[in-house]
């Protein structure tokens, strides 16, 4: 039996991988505030902050050393069961959550399975390199990147929509299961690499081969040995160390967005669990459409007679381009111009932004009324006085817990704005309730769509940076050097996600999207200056 373009059923299976992949990791973010009240309700959400932002950066570690781990065993074992080991163990940690009684636990677990998730990334760089001629490449990647990306769109209203029937312990079990029915049809389908496959026509496994021309350096006519240093020898190149530095600084930006956008939501926003299942997807749909974007205007310009060289770089640079406005934008979605050119009355706009205000509005005692059609018609335009004595408000007003200052908080910190039961004033703005809902509401659609854009760009460029280890050495040291640049991207992915948790107190993320602009550009700089030209790479000597 021969099946036609079987490449891209191998690239489709790993894509798939991705998408599984982000659904187990995605689970845990979509569903924080569930399990914030739920294992730790004595605390405020700058306290659930920092819990589940060390956790998150536990899982990051892990990730990073799993990465320089998965990169040596795709290369001792090979494709086919390194994909096996990796998605067959992060499918039983995922599981594993559902079990967890506090922090301890959850940093175990989310521990495993980023160990086991980071075999995805060098192991589809290994699949790439084995699989695809040269100027297909791109492509390939472009079609694995999107796996994750439409794995971040699918993951949040599938979560939400499973909340609606099952609690966040079961979600767990669920979504950890999917990742072992993946298995079946992989270990059915890649039954080997492309030169013994027996399903591979004779025409597709010579177009593939010798579409990898550009790696037989020592010209003995096997394509896919090219130049495989060790380990040191590697390390030697400045190269690769701009494929490092490249991943180290650009990879961190994607994990500042599916890290903390339900946060970010939840946070600046007051969504709850099912309003951010059916917000947090739309960045990723930019990210899908970047993905397959980057992967075709690459091939485009090799078929018209560009260098990998000039390809590689003309494609990364504008996705950083397309990345570096998007990241001062978004310090502005609420702001009184922006959402007028949207239609929201300046006054809406002002009243949302009132700390009296979001007291109110981002306490969970009030997150039913807020969205309760008869609670805001009868409300509308009342007094301060009748807002206080209608049963409703007053019996969530009662029963809410208001924020206070930590007993050595000197005089001038207690009299914050942030502490205590709002005033009169905050009161008096459920009068108009249904003004500020659609102020929140426009502001958050604003932000997710420049977040759409800039994960397009992301997704532009990290999907050539991604095929550089290919272009620059031989298959059998492409899991090495991806692994080394992944566990890079992981570390600093961690570090990033760690100080996240304490320049954002208060709800400011600001300073978190000025870091990723920065970030942005260390990675053009890294690409331009250490891989002076983007070709195979032959022994120093």
């Amino acid at each position: 039996m021969k099946v036609k373009g079987l490449r891209w059923w191998v690239v489709g299976l790993v894509a798939l991988a991705a998408v599984v992949n982000y659904i187990d990791r995605q689970a845990f973010g979509a569903l924080w505030p569930d399990i914030a009240n739920d294992l730790f309700p004595e605390m405020d959400k700058d306290g659930h902050k920092v819990i589940f932002g060390t956790i998150s950066t536990v899982f990051i570690l892990s990730y990073a050393s799993g990465q320089a781990l998965f990169g040596k065993i795709f290369d001792w074992i090979g494709t086919r069961m390194g994909f096996a080991l990796s998605i067959g163990v992060w499918s039983i940690a995922t599981m594993l959550h559902a079990f967890a009684q506090g922090m301890l636990s959850f940093s175990i677990f989310r521990s495993i399975l980023g160990l086991a998730e980071a075999g995805n990334w060098p192991g589809a760089a290994k699949a790439n390199a084995e699989w695809f001629p040269t100027k297909e490449r791109a492509l390939a990647q472009g079609v694995f990147n999107s796996g994750a990306a439409i794995g971040g769109i699918v993951a949040y209203p599938v979560i939400g929509l499973l909340s609606a029937y099952l609690d966040w312990k079961s979600i767990f079990i669920v979504v950890g299961a999917l990742g072992l029915l993946w298995l079946l049809p992989w270990l059915f389908i890649v039954k080997s690499g492309p030169k013994t496959h027996p399903w591979l026509s004779e025409d597709e496994r010579k177009y593939i081969l010798s579409g990898q021309k550009n790696q037989d350096v020592d010209e003995d006519g096997n394509y896919d040995d090219g130049y495989v240093p060790n380990t040191g020898e590697l390390l030697k190149h400045k190269e690769s160390w701009g494929v490092i530095i490249a991943s180290a600084a650009l990879d961190p930006i994607w994990w500042l967005f599916i890290v903390w956008i339900p946060i970010y939501l939840s946070e600046v926003f007051g969504m709850n669990v099912k309003e951010i299942a059916f917000s947090a997807w739309v960045p990723y749909v930019g990210a899908m459409i970047g993905a397959w974007y980057g992967g075709l205007l690459a091939q485009k310009k090799l078929n018209f007679g560009w260098t990998v060289d000039k390809t590689r770089k003309y494609v990364i640079t504008l996705g950083c381009i397309i990345m570096i406005p998007c990241f001062i934008l978004l310090k502005y979605p609420g702001a009184p111009q922006v959402l007028g050119f949207f239609g929201v009355e300046e006054s809406a706009a002002l009243t949302m932004a009132d700390p009296q205000v979001k007291k109110i509005m981002d306490n969970d005692a009030f997150k039913d009324l807020k969205a309760d059609k008869d609670f805001i018609i009868n409300i509308a335009g009342n007094s301060t006085n009748e807002i206080k004595s209608n049963p409703r408000f007053k019996k969530a007003y009662q029963s809410a817990v208001w924020k206070t200052p930590k007993a050595e908080a000197t005089k001038e910190e207690r009299l914050l704005p942030k502490y205590g039961p709002p005033s009169d004033s905050g009161i008096a703005a459920l009068a108009y309730l249904s003004e500020i809902n659609n102020a929140r509401n426009t502001a958050a659609l604003i932000a997710v769509v420049i977040m759409a854009i800039l994960l397009f760009g992301f997704q532009v460029a990290i999907g050539n940076i991604q095929t550089l280890p290919s272009d620059l050495f031989g298959g059998k040291i492409v899991g090495t050097l991806s692994g080394f640049a992944g566990m890079a991207a992981k570390l600093g992915a961690a570090g990033l996600t760690l100080l996240v948790t304490f320049i954002t107190t208060g709800g400011n993320y600001t300073p978190a999207f000025l870091i990723g602009g920065a970030l942005a550009l260390i990675a053009l700089l890294s690409v331009w200056i250490l891989c002076p030209k983007i070709e195979p790479l032959k022994p120093k000597n």
